[in-house]
């Protein structure tokens, strides 16, 4: 590729390419539930704009190409939800969703004062369930949501971040 990925805050001016981004990559959580209703490739540019003020967006470039990116917010009990990590279908499996994460858990501790991290995914995502587990986060409560999803809720503690990131 010659040009190296590089992460960092998203603008507003990034947010036409997260949701083309974000429209590509659901593509495929929508078909494994057969459900293409599912918010992510719903949501309008006017409410991720509005999380761009809200909260921690992050974008992983590829020189000018938003090729991944990821979200995060502070709860006042400390609790950071982390969400919308994805990346680019040609760019999965080289570890860039596992540096999003790295750096949005980085990013929530530093300027939010999170206290834990939260996440979650449907059943059927083994490839998430993975790597989740892979940075140690574990599955706190399954939800429900309908005959053919049940949401599973992983959590992890700031230290076990801390020893991810020293055996890093």
């Amino acid at each position: 590729m010659g040009t190296s990925v590089t992460i960092s805050a998203a603008s507003d001016q990034d947010a036409e390419q997260i949701l083309k981004l974000q429209y590509l990559c659901y593509q495929s959580e929508a078909a494994l539930y057969d459900d293409y209703g599912i918010e992510p490739l719903t949501q309008t540019l006017a409410a991720l704009r509005a999380e761009l003020d809200e909260g921690c967006v992050l974008v992983a470039r590829l020189g000018g190409e938003v090729v991944g990116s990821v979200r995060g917010t502070v709860d006042a009990d400390g609790t950071a939800r982390i969400g919308k990590l994805m990346v680019h279908p040609r760019m999965q499996r080289h570890g860039l969703g596992g540096r999003l994460l790295d750096a949005v858990e980085q990013r929530l501790a530093a300027e939010c004062s999170a206290k834990r991290y939260r996440l979650f995914t449907g059943h059927r995502s083994e490839g998430n369930l993975r790597l989740y587990r892979s940075h140690g986060y574990v599955p706190v409560g399954t939800e429900r949501l309908s005959p053919a999803l049940s949401e599973i809720t992983l959590e992890k503690e700031p230290a076990a971040a801390d020893v991810y990131v020293a055996g890093a």
